[in-house]
């Protein structure tokens, strides 16, 4: 018998299934090309506060599946078990706030958790992500979607749902946890053992439990979204109308809460139904985390992101879930052209626009969270676009676009099925 092998939960990595890792890894770079997201790879040791007060006390990760030790100097550190902590942290520590909003950040790395190893369960494991950091718009909500349903896609998968939903904010959310509270003290009995701890902890997590007994109690739950105060339906109603205009399936899933403590507004998962019906469970998923920054100890911060398993994902590949993976071509250069847009339904369109621009492999810059016709086009200016698409609401309505040269300012307006077309003569 050997004297030594790995870990129990920690696997050596070969060739075969390195080159998976690769395909995943590589179309994530191609994607932070194209939406102009800069790579980060933070410690895979924190200071355990960090994920204790980050990720909260009441999770499963930091109550039970962490990695901490005591360094001869007295430290208490703890293996990375998730990345959003970190990169609030380096966000602040690296004074980020001063960079253009949104700050735009990805990873690819090991994580690590103790839990009990099984079928797509393993202590060291890999996740990517995508966080925006910065702006409150929607807009960001329906790209970060936009961009884990586009890695999926390019990956193979085909099936696939977004399931949606708002957990509220500080503001609405005490009231229904109130009234969540007492729908449930009468029925305590009938919970499973996590679930009758999690009642006195965070009653939330209930709603998200997959336990058969639970999952009739909850049925007849309040649900949030009918709850929420007027700046989280605000929030919420617009992102709705995004999805819809870029034609992305999604599910409202009132008991989508995620399990982590800093989520506010926004929450969602992707998942592939197989040609049964049946779920293949969640292969990406995240949502808004306003508050995280702020309670770290830095300033008042919007943010948004999302998260893969990588083991996950290579496993249903090489089980053949999906068709052949296939990773796009990788975009090379800087981004010649600018998307510029104004009014409500011109950024509907634009999202829809950008989406068509990436298919197309024309790489371009955009400042979709920016209203101002004005700041966009400085930003065009220090981007160096040589076009600036603008869509206004009056092109919008006569689905039209403007074609700007930025050299000598000449403008022509196209319409707007035709201007990838007319960009591909130009470039």
């Amino acid at each position: 018998m050997l004297k030594f092998q790995s870990p129990t939960g920690m696997h050596d990595l070969f060739e075969p299934e390195l080159e998976y890792f690769a395909k995943v890894e590589k179309i994530c770079q191609s994607m932070a090309d194209f939406y102009g997201f800069q790579r980060i790879q933070t410690p895979v040791l924190e200071q355990t506060e960090l994920f204790e007060k980050g990720t909260g006390l009441t999770t499963d990760i930091v109550e039970k599946e962490m990695y901490s030790l005591r360094t001869k100097g007295g430290d208490s550190l703890t293996l990375r078990p998730e990345w959003t902590p970190g990169i609030a942290r380096a966000y602040m520590q690296h004074g980020l706030s001063a960079w253009p909003k949104p700050v735009k950040l990805w990873y690819f790395g090991p994580c690590f958790r103790h839990e009990r190893p099984q079928a797509g369960r393993l202590r060291q494991f890999h996740q990517f992500g995508f966080e925006f950091l910065g702006v409150q718009d929607p807009m960001v909500d329906a790209l970060t979607i936009q961009i884990f349903y586009n890695i999926l896609r390019g990956l193979g998968f085909r099936n696939l749902v977004v399931d949606l939903n708002s957990i509220g904010c500080s503001q609405c959310r005490p009231y229904f946890k109130k009234m969540l509270n007492n729908y449930l003290r009468g029925k305590q009995s009938s919970l499973c053992g996590d679930c009758k701890r999690r009642f006195k902890k965070n009653p939330l997590r209930i709603l998200d439990c997959k336990e058969e007994k639970c999952d009739r109690i909850k049925k007849s739950a309040p649900q949030m979204v009918d709850h929420l105060c007027k700046e989280c339906h605000d929030h919420f109603k617009p992102l709705l109308e995004y999805l819809d205009e870029l034609n992305l399936p999604y599910n409202l899933n009132p008991y989508l809460v995620r399990g982590l403590d800093y989520y506010t507004k926004t929450v969602f998962e992707i998942r592939e139904d197989s040609e049964t019906g049946a779920s293949q469970g969640s292969l990406a998923g995240g949502g808004r985390y306003d508050g995280l920054v702020k309670l770290l100890g830095g300033k008042d911060t919007p943010a948004c992101g999302a998260a893969g398993g990588v083991e996950r994902i290579v496993n249903l590949l090489k089980a053949g879930k999906p068709s052949s993976p296939r990773s796009p071509e990788d975009n090379e250069g800087t981004a010649a052209v600018f998307l510029a847009q104004v009014g409500d339904l011109a950024k509907k369109k634009s999202l829809k626009l950008l989406e068509e621009l990436r298919a197309a492999k024309i790489r371009v810059g955009e400042g979709l969270h920016k209203d101002s016709l004005t700041s966009q086009m400085r930003l065009a200016d220090k981007m160096q676009a040589k076009y600036v698409l603008i869509l206004g609401q009056k092109e919008a309505l006569d689905d039209e676009i403007i074609i700007r040269e930025m050299k000598n300012g000449e403008q022509r307006n196209v319409p707007l099925a035709k201007v990838i077309q007319e960009l591909k003569k130009r470039l």
